[in-house]
């Protein structure tokens, strides 16, 4: 019997939790899972006679290398700051490892090492980065297998609510880690290349130039760009592309009332704010507004809007950032932290809540003299609470590539990506079974 070992049973290790010991009985292996939550683990287990619930300090080397010792299979669904630790061991105990997250530079290095030994370690195997890899590989792999050439290509992704459970005037709730929505699209310049010229937008701007994208029976989003499109060309083998941009879905409406949060300096986290567990979120966002002895808060932070095009303050109003009646008592906190707390008593989601999952690829190529283009857009509902969209679609492409490397169905070694098809392929199409499927609209233009 095989052994799978799991470290971190969060709320993205829900549905492969699920899937790997759906699968246990038929692949004969047992999946071992970690995590600091032994009560977390023993709920999503469930009782399964082939799952073992684990609780230790996965962090700590020596109290994880028996267990690695003991696996023939290692996922990480930790932090990804650790996932380098892991690999390192595993490359030491030669074990197979998987990890959903971007592959770092000290990462990258071990892909000698890890090829010579004859290990696996996969890694963007979730749902973006992941996903986003293997659904626009086949179609880039289908037109250059046909003798196309590929000009544009155009990449766009967003955890947000569904439609039915859309219930306040964001058009938005958390369903992912509410401190990387407050401080997304920061940490430089966002790049892409358009037409071959190379284009950058600051921060200040990214939430200002938007695509606008349809997705049938779902109606209308914003797309704002990620902050690094440029090295997805070497990944996709399109180095010498015309056209290479990725952003991030939201609903419309969304972008330009966020902006003010960046503009004022809301999103910020690096000073630390004075007296920070004494503010309100009134006294919070006046602190951001110029002084005046007599205009109310409102009124000033309708003048910040004005300027960016925004006449109705009834968003903010809702979110409670006029409240003076209780404290947040956030002791040496952040701008961002401080907002991310206001944001999440407003954006959590309910109990019968379910999120959404949006990607849409967007091609324009030349095959045999026409000029092409392609859509190509996945939508994919949660189930519940447990089983949201984003625990599928990241959980699912997990489990499937562990059944992959367990069957010995995958032949490459090293520091992987799956971008190749006799990755992409068996994954994609097991996916469509299990209810994740891509719809794409072809035509001549």
């Amino acid at each position: 019997m095989k052994r799978i070992l799991l470290l971190g049973a969060g709320l993205s290790a829900s549905t492969l939790i699920k899937y790997l010991l759906d699968h246990a009985d038929y692949g004969n292996w047992q999946l071992r899972v970690v995590d600091q939550s032994l009560d977390l683990v023993k709920h999503k287990l469930d009782g399964h006679p082939r799952g073992v619930a684990l609780s230790f300090n996965a962090l700590d080397q020596k109290e994880r290398w028996s267990e690695l010792e003991q696996a023939d299979l290692v996922i990480s669904m930790l932090p990804a700051r650790f996932h380098v630790e892991i690999a390192k061991d595993c490359l030491e105990l030669k074990k197979h490892l998987i990890t959903p997250s971007y592959v770092s530079a000290e990462m990258n290095a071990l892909h000698e090492d890890a090829r010579k030994a004859g290990l696996i370690f996969m890694n963007e195997i979730g749902v973006d980065p992941g996903l986003d890899h293997m659904s626009a590989m086949r179609i880039i792999d289908s037109i250059k297998n046909q003798g196309g050439e590929i000009s544009g290509f155009k990449s766009y992704c967003g955890g947000l609510v569904a439609p039915e459970s859309d219930t306040n005037p964001w058009n938005y709730k958390f369903t992912w880690n509410p401190r990387n929505v407050v401080l997304a699209a920061q940490g430089g310049m966002a790049g892409y290349i358009d037409r071959h010229q190379y284009k950058y937008i600051p921060y200040t701007q990214v939430f200002t130039r938007l695509d606008k994208i349809s997705v049938e029976g779902y109606g209308d989003f914003e797309g704002y760009a990620n902050r690094d499109s440029l090295s997805y060309r070497h990944i996709y083998g399109l180095e010498d592309i015309p056209t290479m941009y990725r952003g991030t879905l939201r609903k419309p409406g969304f972008c330009k009332s966020w902006n003010i949060f960046v503009q004022l300096g809301l999103t910020d986290d690096h000073l630390v704010l004075q007296d920070s567990e004494n503010l309100t979120p009134r006294t919070f966002v006046n602190a951001f507004l110029p002084y005046d002895e007599t205009m109310p808060v409102e009124e000033k932070w309708m003048n910040a809007c004005r300027p960016l095009g925004i006449t109705d303050i009834s968003k903010f109003e809702w979110l409670g950032l006029f409240d003076n009646s209780a404290k947040l008592g956030l002791k040496h906190a952040t701008a961002a932290q401080i907002l991310e707390k206001i944001l999440l008593d407003k954006w959590i989601l309910e109990p019968h809540d379910k999120d959404m999952l949006v990607m849409v690829h967007q091609f324009t190529y030349m095959l045999n003299g026409e000029k092409r283009f392609i859509e190509s857009s996945m939508v994919n509902l949660g189930d519940d609470q447990e089983h949201t969209a984003m625990s599928k679609t990241v959980g699912y492409p997990v489990g499937i590539c562990a059944k992959l490397i367990l069957n010995n169905r995958i032949s490459e070694r090293g520091v992987l990506l799956p971008t190749k098809p006799e990755i992409y392929n068996p994954i994609l199409d097991e996916l469509e079974d299990l209810g994740i499927v891509f719809q794409e609209l072809e035509k001549v233009v």
